[in-house]
């Protein structure tokens, strides 16, 4: 109880999210997420000196991403761990930062910049550019507190989605081709043990993130942010 005094806000995000996890109203963020994971390996590919032909994300929490060289081990393992990763970072920034505006500005601008890029069908470019037109407009016309509160809504979401779809896909539907089902069929092992690996990197990251990174004695609240 103690790790979380002074984090009131993130426990009531959480259970609301909990609450309405299986409705209508929580799909968008779902698919953001979706989106994050789909944005991880598209990062992952141009890193490693591949490119990136096709991004896409569809309504029923779908998505892929079509490439071209680079390193296919980082790649596929970018998936699942990188949108984690972008997820814990946002609510880091969130929680220890006074640059909300900007990080969602930037955000904005990058889904933006993707959008143009690589998507192409017309459900994933209406979402995307939505999206980052929806990140650019909070950013410019609203609050610092509202910046901050996006922020927060969709680390955890992150943190809360990337688990389960880890679960669910690699492990509860181990035959499903998944990122881990292809990393199985090219570097061996099967799919159960790299679902299973990322499944406890994952906890192992949220579990940092909870220790170390909302940690209140060199955090700012949320009150007194709001009040600067």
């Amino acid at each position: 109880m103690q790790l979380l005094k002074g984090h009131w806000q993130l426990i009531a995000i959480t259970l609301v999210l909990f609450v309405f996890w299986n409705t209508p109203v929580v799909i968008p963020l779902k698919i953001l997420i979706v989106f994050l994971h789909e944005l991880a390996h598209a990062i992952a590919t141009v890193l490693t000196g591949g490119s990136v032909i096709d991004l896409s994300v569809s309504p029923n929490q779908g998505g892929h991403v079509i490439s071209r060289g680079g390193n296919r081990f980082i790649t596929l393992t970018a998936g699942y761990l990188g949108s984690l990763v972008i997820g814990i970072a946002l609510l880091v920034i969130a929680l220890r930062t006074e640059a909300d505006r900007a990080v969602l500005a930037i955000f904005g601008c990058l889904t933006l910049l993707v959008t143009i890029l690589y998507v192409r069908d017309w459900f994933a470019l209406l979402f995307c550019g939505a999206t980052g037109l929806g990140m650019l407009a909070i950013a410019r016309y609203l609050s610092r507190p509202v910046n901050d509160m996006v922020l927060r809504v969709i680390g955890l979401s992150s943190i809360i989605y990337v688990p389960y779809d880890i679960f669910d896909d690699t492990i509860r539907r181990s035959g499903a081709r998944s990122d881990a089902y292809m990393l199985a069929e090219e570097f061996g092992g099967t799919t159960l043990f790299w679902g299973g690996l990322w499944l406890l990197l994952s906890l192992v990251a949220i579990f940092c993130c909870i220790r170390y990174g909302l940690g209140s004695e060199s955090n700012l609240s949320f009150r007194e942010r709001t009040r600067s």
